[in-house]
């Protein structure tokens, strides 16, 4: 199941995400214009290395790239590096259909914030696992993860358009893309399945995301939202000015901001209806016609229609008598 795009529409530009993605793919043209000796030295040197991280191993002098007690520093470095055309092109395709409404909800600073400490809280998940492990972990998977659990809080009801089977293109609700993505991942750490994948980084970062959203998006961001201007659930309630709505201003009709844009969309089919005068304003009188043109008059009762005059009936006919001298009633 392979997202293409989301029916999520943005307020804002998400120039943080915009800005990582071509981090990575900037790094990654220069990888592979590496020979693979080097790549395979730049791996080792900027790759998080739970032994190394956990301090039961140390690179060489030669190999280490940040100073003695800022090994640490290799976590970020790692979110930024990929191991193939299949490895950076999966994970930028979800960064870019689900990490600009993250942005959106949270600001472009908090946003940054958030996804480095979801990368950290990946790799560390990943280096608990096994802390002697001395392969290196690259790649901007965990810190992804976490975008996806933000999204999965934020807009479970979002619609999806999803490569399913590499033959069916439709629209699935992200709470079940997202769903079907996170037990895919346990599944697969659970039988073993692609040894050289970090499963549990995946888990660990789907699930900070989970947590850390709560804390970074704005205030006047429901979770659990449906992508829409109105929110899944009866947290904002249409047509009652007299409560206030939670994240309503002091001042004013006690509209929240989010709920604004779906308020003038209300009005403007409202204002479309009069207009056209469908609804209860009925339809436009035809020249000569006699009816009430009140907002109600469509619901007036009209005159009778007058009934047809009967058609005649054919009746017995008369039968000529043959003999005269009989009863002349006899016929």
């Amino acid at each position: 199941m392979l997202p293409i795009k989301d029916d999520n529409p943005t307020t804002i530009t998400p120039w943080v995400t915009y800005a990582i993605i071509a981090i990575n793919v900037a790094v990654f043209l220069v990888t592979i214009s590496l020979s693979p000796k080097g790549a395979t030295l730049a791996t080792l040197q900027y790759g998080a290395i739970p032994a190394v991280l956990f301090g039961h191993a140390n690179l060489p002098a030669q190999l280490a790239a940040f100073p003695p007690g800022y090994e640490f520093l290799s976590i970020f470095t790692s979110m930024f590096m990929h191991g193939g055309w299949m490895h950076i092109a999966g994970n930028m395709l979800y960064l870019w259909v689900f990490g600009n409404n993250v942005e959106d909800a949270m600001g472009h600073f908090r946003f940054l914030i958030f996804y480095l400490l979801c990368g950290v809280a990946a790799a560390v998940g990943h280096g608990l696992l096994d802390t002697q492990s001395q392969i290196p972990m690259i790649g901007a998977s965990g810190a992804l993860a976490g975008v996806l659990g933000a999204y999965f809080l934020l807009y479970p009801k979002a619609r999806i358009l999803v490569w399913f089977f590499w033959v069916f293109i439709f629209y699935v609700p992200a709470v079940f893309v997202l769903g079907f993505w996170f037990v895919t991942q346990v599944f697969n750490f659970g039988s073993g399945a692609g040894g050289g994948i970090a499963w549990v980084a995946h888990i660990a970062g789907f699930i900070a995301g989970l947590v850390l959203i709560p804390l970074f998006k704005h205030r006047n961001v429901p979770l659990w939202h449906d992508g829409s201007h109105a929110p899944a659930f009866g947290v904002y309630r249409p047509g009652r000015p007299g409560r206030k709505a939670r994240g309503a201003s002091t001042s004013g009709s006690g509209v929240p901001p989010w709920a604004a844009a779906y308020e003038a969309e209300r009005a403007a089919k409202r204002a479309a209806m009069k207009r056209d005068r469908r609804g209860p304003w009925g339809k436009e009188t035809q020249t000569g016609e006699d009816r009430d043109t009140s907002p109600w008059g469509r619901y007036q009762p009209t005159a009778p229609k007058p009934k047809p005059a009967p058609k005649p009936g054919i009746g017995v006919p008369k039968v000529v008598r043959l003999h005269s001298d009989r009863d002349k009633d006899d016929t």
